[in-house]
């Protein structure tokens, strides 16, 4: 699978959380220490198993996103051979180890200057982290062309259209087609979604996710990111981007060309299936994941969006007809209104509000100039958003 007979270098940018966990599983699966020497390993709260996952990959060096427990870690790691760090300083100096192949799954805005710094030394960038892409677009994307590495993206859905969409047809391709569970309040009313709780929020039906990543997917913020992801990743038009609701998630995306023709990617649930395309590109790797029973699969569902009770995906849409800093603002606004609705301070269908309103404030801000804008436009939404917060 991999061809040199020297291991490959790979870092992990968050690699505790579930994307990173997968990551490490597809790692051991094509051979673990054998085929890949792990140079960096970076985690936020779950230090046990961030200095176990050192231990057993031999990592070089493993960072705390919390600088409050660099001494913490470094007790765990005692011995080892791997160097810790922690803060700010240390997810950049993950970033800038000398792995050829980086996995940017850190959540948030936190993890968009770790992987520019990868980017920009050359690195392949597998991109779980949305936020890159929502809130730096076309920056990003310039930052890894001239960096000379690769953009290979690891959202099933993003990982569907990568596999579908066929290089040499690119003047046949007519539109892209997302596709998204519905999550847990697929059938909920709107006064239904105004009682959820985190709890019930968090219960996604098909995926096994984290906090964040299945509460964007109970209010389908996720999709209204990956929509904007899409744009950039796939350079169409805003047009160009459509959204389908298929309850059962084994159509991850697809890809419709000018002949009438759709081409799908289809598999069980199982984000490993496009890890494990991304570390292996272009060859695809055996992995031991299930497979479709296509005798057992009574049943394949679609249906459009409702953008009344979901209007995550028109706000998306906004943006993009937007541009500018738009994406960066929604970004923004919906994390803090999301770790509002975590702390209950606000209600579920109050976090589109909060985003709605701060887009609108913000709407007239000039085009990012450089990635200092893309933050500085990041605050200013935050401190509305929180301040619409207070308000309601």
């Amino acid at each position: 699978m991999i061809d040199s007979d020297r291991p490959r270098r790979l870092s992990v940018l968050g690699s505790t959380g579930s994307i990173g966990v997968n990551t490490l599983d597809v790692v051991d699966q094509l051979g673990g220490r054998d085929r890949f020497e792990v140079m960096a390993l970076t985690g936020n709260g779950n230090l046990e198993l961030l200095a176990e996952q050192a231990r057993r990959f031999g990592a070089k060096l493993a960072v705390t996103a919390d600088e409050s427990q660099y001494v913490a870690l470094k007790d765990l790691l005692s011995g080892s051979g791997t160097a810790v760090a922690a803060g700010s300083s240390g997810l950049d100096e993950a970033a800038e180890m000398d792995a050829g192949w980086v996995m940017a799954a850190i959540v948030g805005t936190a993890g968009l200057a770790p992987t520019l710094k990868a980017a920009a030394r050359g690195a392949d960038i597998a991109l779980a982290n949305k936020e890159c892409l929502v809130s730096a677009g076309s920056l990003f994307v310039e930052a890894v062309k001239k960096g000379g590495g690769r953009l290979i993206p690891v959202d099933s859905e993003h990982s569907a259209i990568f596999q579908c969409l066929e290089q040499d047809q690119r003047h046949a391709l007519e539109r892209i087609v997302l596709t998204a569970s519905g999550g847990p309040f697929r059938t909920h009313s709107r006064e239904q979604m105004a009682n959820v709780t985190v709890q019930t929020a968090r219960s996604h039906p098909n995926w096994s996710m984290g906090l964040k990543i299945s509460v964007g997917s109970a209010s389908m913020f996720n999709k209204a990111l990956e929509m904007i992801e899409a744009k950039h990743l796939f350079d169409v038009a805003p047009d160009q981007i459509e959204v389908v609701v298929h309850p059962q998630s084994i159509i991850h995306s697809m890809v419709g060309y000018t002949d009438g023709s759709v081409i799908a990617q289809l598999g069980v649930p199982d984000m490993r299936t496009a890890i494990g395309y991304a570390l292996t590109y272009p060859k695809r790797p055996a992995l031991n994941v299930d497979r479709l029973d296509f005798a057992k699969l009574a049943r394949l569902d679609f249906e459009a969006p409702d953008e009344t009770r979901f209007p995550a995906i028109r706000l998306a849409r906004t943006a993009l007809e937007r541009g500018g800093l738009q994406g960066a603002i929604l970004n923004a606004a919906e994390e803090t209104a999301f770790n509002a609705f975590v702390e209950e301070r606000i209600g579920f269908l109050a976090m589109a509000d909060v985003v709605e309103r701060v887009m609108d404030d913000l709407a007239g801000m000039a085009e990012p100039a450089s990635i200092a804008d893309v933050f500085a436009a990041d605050r200013e939404a935050r401190r509305k958003a929180a301040g619409v917060i207070d308000r309601l």
